[in-house]
């Protein structure tokens, strides 16, 4: 799962989605310099992210990609993912996607100025480029991707995963709705755990 996801799987808590939100961010042990609701979203990211990994419907997702983006596949299922919950948002959430965000990106300029540098210049840029209303296209996702492409150590070809997606677009779109049924359980669980 991606942004959006660890963002709408943290309810309506804004320190909690802040964390889940900058958790790939923050390495090791490293999360205790964070406040208590944050550092209980990060760990709920490491949590929904386990899940995620050996979930049946990602995994099939991830298998079909392998041959041709090997270990991006999981990189390239996470975004797709997010495609869906953003095309298919009011199936998840009463707020529009527009409202939702909005409300999201104001509540995280409030509280960017408290986390460090490197993860102000992330949440800045999420606000500025609207990645939330993005994921929402496939245009917009095959733009994030091509942006992420640039910054990949080793030849990615993520913009170009867009053409698996439109060709495979209810095969994938299945499997997120399965898969999202289940997070969505098994976050609510865990937050209680927190």
């Amino acid at each position: 799962m991606n942004f959006l996801a660890h963002v709408y799987l943290s309810g309506n808590n804004i320190p909690l989605a802040i964390g889940n939100l900058i958790a790939d961010r923050v390495n090791g042990k490293s999360f205790k310099n964070f406040s208590p609701e944050i550092q209980k979203g990060i760990l709920l990211h490491r949590k929904i992210d386990h899940f995620t990994d050996h979930h049946p419907a990602f995994k099939a997702c991830v298998t079909k990609l392998f041959p041709t983006y090997r270990h991006y596949s999981r990189v390239i299922v996470d975004m797709y993912f997010d495609h869906y919950l953003a095309a298919y948002w009011t199936q998840y959430h009463p707020q529009s996607l527009k409202e939702f965000s909005s409300q999201f990106y104001s509540d995280l300029s409030l509280e960017a100025e408290k986390l460090p540098e490197n993860i102000q210049k992330f949440t800045a840029a999420l606000i500025r480029y609207d990645w939330f209303k993005a994921y929402a296209s496939v245009s917009g996702l095959h733009l994030i991707l091509s942006q992420m492409e640039m910054r990949t150590q080793y030849p990615s070809k993520l913009g170009a995963s867009t053409k698996e997606l439109k060709e495979n677009y209810t095969y994938f779109h299945t499997h997120f709705s399965h898969f999202m049924d289940n997070v969505i359980a098994y976050s609510k669980k865990e937050i209680k755990t927190l």
